[in-house]
């Protein structure tokens, strides 16, 4: 059995959805478990409609309803015309429910909200492609992951159940006829049935750990790049394809923020020894990239960019020293409010954060860190990391740029860096 992951990109319209058709054929004689995003920019839309729901802008959520409705629509008259069809009744039931929703009042309790209404972009896009997918002879079956997989409520970041969920995924998942199973990426629900998301981009992370229970022979990532870069062509012109990757350096990787892999990905499949694979859907007879237990003398080095970076400076009102007291309240209010920390820093009576410029929850931060500590903050930063670093990448990064913090170790240097115009 295998597990397919397919990305927004790769089901952005009735093209791409055909594309899937196509790879899918060329495993008929696998059972597959296939986890799917949401389509296109979905998401981002959600969540400009949420942020207009929960502000009482009702007009802007009006907006970003209707362009989510015209948006599946034509997708699904692309795959099944005009005429009527299951599939269209389906996702007409989908955005009546999400609606219904958005005319109720909002909670005091931002996340929550979010996650129940971000989980339509899943539901909507595995809908319409379960469909084609029978349409186009691929015995299929629509599995909602929400009935499987079980987690708290820490609304958007929500810790699975695996216990429960290895019980209720292995009773579900069950092949009867179908070759195919289609479901959700990123989402869960609590013991109540309260949908839950598992962190943005989670849907590697969804692909995993349903690998881990139903122990399958391999996980493929299908994306719009040849496998694993050693850079994000968006700022590098000669990216070179990173053919293995251990699990190591997969997850190193992935944790200081490489887009092609969900951070949580990998520890699922390093614990059952299961091989991933990334690999292109514009290419799916190229080789792309194997993680798994490998071993080489040297890899490439890699490039990871994280922009929009904000640097935090705090230090006690009372010039004392930074203790383990108070790095234990500092922690403590950076994970009430769910704003993670990319890098970190201190000094006797300082310590030093770089996040991610989250508007939200970084006010949130800043005004209950000013009620114990000086603070001051530094916006329109970058946080590179290279892995595999010599003084060479070093300098190609810095041209035209000021260093404002680094941070080394043996593999692997962190640059905090500010554009010079």
């Amino acid at each position: 059995m295998l597990v397919f992951k397919f990305g927004g990109a790769s089901v952005k319209s009735a093209d791409a959805v055909r594309n899937i058709v196509s790879i899918l054929e060329k495993y008929s004689d696998k059972h597959i478990v296939v986890v799917v995003s949401a389509m296109g920019k979905t998401t981002n839309a959600i969540e400009r409609m949420i942020e207009a729901y929960a502000g009482g802008n009702s007009d802007v959520a009006e907006k970003e309803f209707n362009f989510l409705k015209s948006y599946h629509e034509e997708i699904a008259s692309g795959l099944f015309g005009k005429e009527p069809h299951d599939a269209h009744a389906a996702i007409e039931c989908l955005l009546d429910q999400l609606k219904l929703r958005l005319e109720k009042e909002p909670t005091l309790n931002y996340d929550y909200d979010y996650d129940q209404l971000i989980c339509y972009g899943e539901l909507l896009s595995t809908t319409i492609i379960s469909h084609f997918l029978n349409l186009s002879g691929l015995a299929t079956r629509w599995m909602d992951i929400r009935r499987s997989l079980k987690s708290d409520n820490t609304w958007r970041e929500a810790r699975v159940d695996w216990e429960l969920s290895t019980r209720l995924v292995n009773e579900h998942f069950e092949f009867n006829g179908e070759n195919i199973l289609i479901t959700q990426g990123f989402l869960a629900s609590t013991i109540n049935d309260q949908s839950t998301s598992l962190g943005r981009e989670g849907s590697d992370y969804t692909a995993a750990i349903l690998a881990y229970m139903l122990r399958a022979e391999n996980v493929t990532i299908w994306k719009d790049v040849p496998g694993v870069l050693n850079a994000d062509p968006k700022y590098f012109d000669d990216t070179v394809l990173l053919e293995q990757l251990s699990y190591l350096d997969a997850i190193e990787l992935a944790y200081f923020g490489t887009s092609v892999i969900h951070p949580k990905t990998i520890k699922p499949l390093q614990n059952k020894h299961i091989n991933l694979h990334v690999k292109s859907f514009l290419d799916p007879e190229a080789p792309g990239t194997l993680v798994g237990n490998l071993s080489y003398d040297k890899l490439t080095p890699s490039f990871i960019f994280k922009m929009d970076q904000v640097l935090i400076r705090t230090s006690p009102l009372d010039f004392s020293f930074i203790n383990e007291n108070n790095l234990e309240e500092i922690f403590g209010i950076f994970s009430k409010n769910g704003l993670k920390i990319n890098l970190m820093q201190n000094s006797a009576i300082s310590f030093k954060m770089i996040v991610n410029n989250d508007k939200r929850k970084l006010r949130a931060v800043i005004d209950e860190l000013e009620k114990s500590y000086k603070v001051s903050y530094q916006t329109g930063l970058e946080l590179v990391t290279i892995r595999y670093f010599d003084q060479s990448t070093i300098d190609r990064v810095m041209i035209n740029k000021e260093l404002i913090l680094e941070q080394r170790g043996v593999h692997n240097i962190e640059l905090l860096i500010r554009d010079l115009g």
